[in-house]
C-alpha cells in the first residue's frame, strides 16, 4: 500500500518539486496538490490523504491557523515545509507544538548536498509521519499538566542525557518542563537541521525552570542548565580539569545523523559512567540504541519512552529490543523516573 500525500503550497514550483521528489521510490503517491488552506480543506475531505505537507506562509489562511483547525477537527499527520529564517524557525516550532509530526527546510540554491539529499530526507519524514500515532496524541492532549518535581537532590558529577527525533520537540518539552531548577546538567541530542536548534533551545528556556541554551564548544556543563546539540554538529561530553564540558564537532554522520544520539550517549557512557541517567524518546530509526546500551553497560539508569506515548515508536523500540533500556515509561513519567534514579545515586554515594 502506497502512502497517499496531499501537497499544500502556494508556489507552483515547490508543489512540482515536492511531487517529483515524493514520487521517486514508488511507495509514496501524491494524490493531489492544493494552493491554500481553503483548497486543502476540500481536498482532504475528498482524497483522505495519509500525510499532508503544509507550507506556513500562504494566502487566505496562515498555515498555522489551518494546522490548529485540522488537528482539532480531523487529526492528520502533517509535515511542515519551512523557510530557513529566524521567523520560519519560530513558526515551525509552534507548528510542532500544535501537532505537526515533523518539518523539512525548503531547499535553497545553496542547499547542502543538493536536491537529492533533500528528497531522501523528505521521503523518510513522510514515511515516519505515515506510521505516527497522531490521533492517539491528539486524544491525549487534554491531560492536565503534570506538577514539576520540586528537587532533584542529585550528587555532584551526575548528568542527564536525552535523545530524540521525530516527535521529540514535544516529548523533550514534556520531560524538561518537569525537571527542577537544581537538577544536574542535561545534554540533549534532537535530530534537527542547522538554523533551528537555537530557537528550539530558546523556546524550551521560556517553558522550563532550567536555563536552556544551544551547546557551544568547550562550554562547562552546569547544574540547572540544559544544553541542546547544535544542528549539523555532534555533541559530546568530556571531562577536563575535573569539569564536565561540551564538545562540538562536525566529523562524519553517525547512524545517519549529525547530531547523533549514539555519539552523545557513547561519550556520556565513557565520561560519566554510572553517575549518568539517560532517556531515549520518540523517533524513527535506530540512532541512540547503541549509545544507550553503552550507558547501561557502564552502570547508568536508562529509560525508554513507551509505545503508547511515543509519536513514532522507532528509536525507543530498537533500544528496548537491544537491552539498552532498564524500563519503559510514558513521557509524562520520564522526568520522575530520572530524578528517582538520581536520588538513589545520592543515597548510595
Amino acid at each position: 500500500m502506497s502512502i497517499k500525500v496531499l501537497v499544500v503550497d502556494d508556489s507552483a514550483l515547490i508543489r512540482e518539486v515536492l511531487t517529483r521528489m515524493l514520487s521517486r521510490d514508488g511507495d509514496i503517491e501524491v494524490v493531489g496538490t492544493a494552493t491554500d488552506p481553503i483548497d486543502a480543506r476540500e481536498k482532504i475531505k475528498v482524497l483522505n490523504p495519509d500525510v499532508v505537507t503544509l507550507d506556513i506562509e500562504m494566502p487566505n489562511m496562515n498555515g498555522l491557523q489551518f494546522l490548529e483547525k485540522l488537528m482539532r477537527l480531523r487529526p492528520t499527520p502533517v509535515v511542515m515545509v519551512s523557510t530557513l529564517t529566524t521567523k520560519g524557525a519560530s513558526e515551525t516550532l509552534l507548528a510542532l507544538e500544535l501537532g505537526a509530526v515533523d518539518f523539512v527546510a525548503k531547499p535553497s540554491a545553496e542547499f547542502a548536498g543538493g536536491i537529492e539529499v533533500f528528497g531522501a530526507g523528505l521521503r523518510d519524514k513522510i514515511r515516519a509521519a505515515a506510521r505516527s500515532d497522531v490521533r492517539g496524541r491528539a486524544a491525549g492532549r487534554a491531560e492536565p499538566a503534570k506538577v514539576p518535581i520540586k528537587t532533584a537532590a542529585a550528587p555532584e558529577g551526575s548528568l542527564i542525557a536525552i535523545g530524540a527525533s521525530t516527535g521529540g520537540v514535544e516529548a523533550i518539552r514534556a520531560v524538561l518542563s518537569q525537571l527542577p531548577a537544581d537538577c544536574p546538567p542535561v545534554v540533549i541530542a534532537q535530530h534537527m537541521p542547522a538554523g533551528f536548534t537555537a530557537r528550539f533551545a530558546a523556546r524550551l528556556d521560556e517553558l522550563c525552570a532550567l536555563k536552556v541554551v544551544e551547546a557551544e564548544d568547550r562550554l562547562p556543563l552546569l547544574p540547572g542548565h540544559a544544553y541542546v546539540a547544535r544542528g549539523d554538529y555532534h555533541l559530546r561530553v568530556e571531562r577536563t580539569s575535573g569539569q564536565l564540558k561540551a564538545r562540538l564537532t562536525q566529523d562524519e554522520l553517525e547512524s545517519g545523523h549529525r547530531p547523533s544520539v549514539d555519539v552523545l550517549f557513547g561519550s556520556v557512557a565513557r565520561t560519566v559512567g554510572p553517575m549518568a541517567v539517560g532517556a531515549i524518546l520518540t523517533g524513527m530509526g535506530r540512532d541512540g540504541a547503541r549509545g544507550l546500551k553503552q550507558m547501561r553497560d557502564a552502570g547508568a539508569f536508562t529509560v525508554g519512552q513507551s509505545q503508547a506515548s511515543a509519536l513514532v515508536y522507532g528509536m525507543p523500540r530498537v533500544a528496548f529490543e537491544e537491552g539498552a533500556v532498564v524500563e519503559q515509561a510514558p513521557v509524562e513519567a520520564i522526568a520522575g523516573r530520572l530524578v528517582t534514579a538520581l536520588m538513589r545515586l545520592r543515597s548510595a554515594a
